[in-house]
C-alpha cells in the first residue's frame, strides 16, 4: 500500500476502530429491558432516517433502481437483520468482551470469501500476520472463557449466535466487493439497507417477541441514539469505503483491535481484570496485525 493511499485510510481506520470498540459496552446495556430484535429495530430505524437525510444533504439522490434497492436489501438483512440480531442475543449468554473477541475473527472468512469471490489475492506476510493475531485472539478467549460465570452450554449457545453473526457479518462485508456496490452511492445504498433492515427487524420482533416496547431510561435513549448515529451513521460509510480501498481481509483488522480497545474500555468502565493470557493475547494480536497490514496484498 502506498503513502498515499494509506493516507486515505489511516483516519476511517481509526475512527471506526474507536467508535465500535465503545459500541460493545452499550450493546451491553441495552439488553434485558426491550427485546433484542426491538432494540435492534430502533438502532437502524433512526440509522436509517439519518443517513437518507444526511444524503439528501450531500445532494445525492436515493433513487438507486430496482437493482439497487434489491441490493440494498439483502445488504440490509445479511448486515442489519441477521447479524444484529445474532449479537445482541449472543450478548445474552456472553460478556462484551467475549463476543467481541469472537468478531475479531472477521478477517478469515472476509479473506476466504474474497479470494474465492473476487480471487483478491492473500500474501504470505498476510497469512503468517493473521495466524499471530488468530492466536492471540484465541489467548484473549480463553481467558474470557475461564473467567465466565455463566453454565458451560450457555456459553456454547452465546458462541454459536457470535459465530452466526460473524458469517452474516463477512457475507454483507464482501458484498460491498460487488461492482454494484461500487457503482451506486454508497450513503444511498447504505440509507435504503439500514431502513429495509429496520423494516424486517420490525416484522421479525412482532413475530417473535409481540409488539414494540420502549425503556424510557436516560441510558437506554442515549445508547439507542449512540448505536444509531455515531455506531452506524458514521461508521458504515467509513468501513465500507475501507473494504473497498484495502479489501475485505485487511478492512476487517478493526475487528482484530476493536476487541482489545474494548476490555481496556471494559477496564475503567466495569472492573475488567487482566490475566497473562489477556495481556499476551492483546499484545499478539496488534503484533499480527502489523505483520499483516505491510503486506501487499491480502
Amino acid at each position: 500500500m502506498d503513502d498515499g493511499k494509506r493516507g486515505g485510510v489511516l483516519l476511517p481506520f481509526i475512527l471506526v476502530t474507536l467508535i465500535w470498540s465503545s459500541t460493545w459496552i452499550v450493546i451491553r446495556d441495552q439488553i434485558g429491558s426491550v427485546p433484542a430484535s426491538w432494540s435492534v429495530c430502533y438502532r437502524f430505524l433512526l440509522a436509517g432516517v439519518a443517513m437518507a437525510i444526511f444524503a439528501r444533504f450531500r445532494g445525492v439522490s436515493l433513487r438507486i433502481g430496482g437493482a439497487g434497492l434489491l441490493f440494498a436489501g439483502l445488504l440490509g438483512v445479511a448486515q442489519f437483520v441477521l447479524n444484529f440480531n445474532f449479537v445482541y442475543r449472543a450478548e445474552h449468554y456472553l460478556t462484551s468482551g467475549v463476543v467481541a473477541v469472537v468478531y475479531a475473527m472477521l478477517l478469515i472468512p472476509n479473506s476466504i470469501l474474497a479470494f474465492l469471490i473476487f480471487r483478491q489475492p492473500v500474501s504470505r506476510a498476510f497469512i503468517g500476520g493473521s495466524a499471530v493475531a488468530v492466536a492471540g485472539i484465541i489467548l484473549m478467549l480463553l481467558h474470557e472463557y475461564h473467567a465466565a460465570t455463566v453454565r458451560p452450554d450457555m456459553v456454547l449457545l452465546g458462541a454459536a449466535f457470535s459465530f452466526a453473526g460473524l458469517m452474516s457479518a463477512s457475507a454483507a462485508n464482501v458484498m460491498q466487493g460487488m461492482e454494484i456496490a461500487r457503482r451506486l452511492p454508497m450513503v444511498a445504498v447504505l440509507a435504503w439497507a439500514m431502513l429495509i433492515g429496520a423494516a424486517v427487524d420490525a416484522l421479525f420482533a412482532w413475530a417473535t417477541v409481540g409488539p414494540p416496547t420502549f425503556d424510557l431510561r436516560a441510558g437506554y435513549i442515549v445508547g439507542v441514539a449512540w448505536l444509531g448515529l455515531a455506531g452506524s451513521v458514521v461508521t458504515f460509510p467509513l468501513y465500507f469505503t475501507l473494504i473497498q480501498r484495502m479489501g475485505a481481509g485487511r478492512a476487517a483488522y478493526t475487528s482484530v483491535l476493536i476487541p482489545v480497545i474494548a476490555m481496556l474500555i471494559s477496564t475503567l468502565v466495569e472492573g475488567y481484570r487482566w490475566s497473562a493470557l489477556a495481556i499476551i493475547g492483546a499484545l499478539l494480536a496488534i503484533a499480527g496485525m502489523a505483520i499483516a497490514l505491510r503486506s501487499k496484498a491480502g
